[in-house]
């Protein structure tokens, strides 16, 4: 079989996109919208999915399915990851926190719709992994340190909005502190075997509101003592 070029790779990924579509439309009533944001759309056609997985997986790159990455880790779903930066309603300019970066793909989404990106990964392997493939694939603008995400990253805050790739039956205080007024956090919450995909927004008062969007499938935020 002959190897798979770029051009083969970007209809996998038009196909991938589709696949998104598809799905905002069936759950657009638990979304709130039939139809992915439109830089969202763009930036997931862009960024090369296929160099944030291991090599072993890049042919199934483009599928609607997480994928392994080691460490009992995964790479999300691309429709879930979708979801999550759209309800993030990302735009040019923001700072944004990530907690749990993988190997760099939804950081690479955030850089692609012009985020800064501050992103923390506890497992040290992921961070050095990260820190080449988004280097490779041209994304310069996310910092990336290895530490306990729900203690977020002080030094930064405070972030317009906050990404959380892992579950926690509630979303950490630190976070909740370093989110700016009229910010946005979307994280999974609930123990391991129920989770509810979770939108919270801070009002210019600084009260905190929560939206429960969908029933998802995450591994359990990790930390440190």
């Amino acid at each position: 079989m002959k190897p798979l070029t770029e051009k083969h790779l970007a209809i996998f990924r038009r196909h991938m996109v589709e696949v998104i579509d598809v799905n905002f439309d069936l759950l657009s009533e638990e979304i709130g919208s039939d139809e992915p944001d439109a830089g969202v759309r763009a930036a997931f056609l862009t960024v090369p999915r296929h160099l944030f997985v291991p090599q072993q997986f890049a042919a199934l790159a483009y599928q609607d399915t997480p994928l392994p990455i080691g460490f009992d880790k995964t790479i999300s779903q691309p429709f879930i990851a979708a979801l999550m930066i759209h309800l993030l309603a990302v735009s040019p300019g923001l700072k944004v926190l990530e907690v749990g970066t993988g190997l760099g793909y939804q950081a690479a989404i955030l850089s692609e719709l012009g985020a800064r990106v501050w992103s923390v990964e506890i497992v040290e392997e992921f961070a050095e992994q990260a820190n080449v493939r988004l280097s490779l694939a041209g994304y310069d603008n996310v910092e990336i340190r290895v530490g306990d995400g729900s203690r977020g990253w002080m030094e930064h805050a405070p972030f317009d909005r906050i990404l959380v790739t892992a579950a926690a039956e509630e979303v950490p205080d630190a976070l909740l502190e370093q989110l700016s007024v009229g910010g946005r956090l979307v994280m999974p919450l609930g123990g391991k075997d129920s989770q509810t995909m979770t939108l919270v927004t801070k009002g210019t008062d600084g009260v905190l509101e929560r939206m429960a969007i969908m029933a998802v499938r995450f591994t359990q935020l990790e930390t440190t003592a």
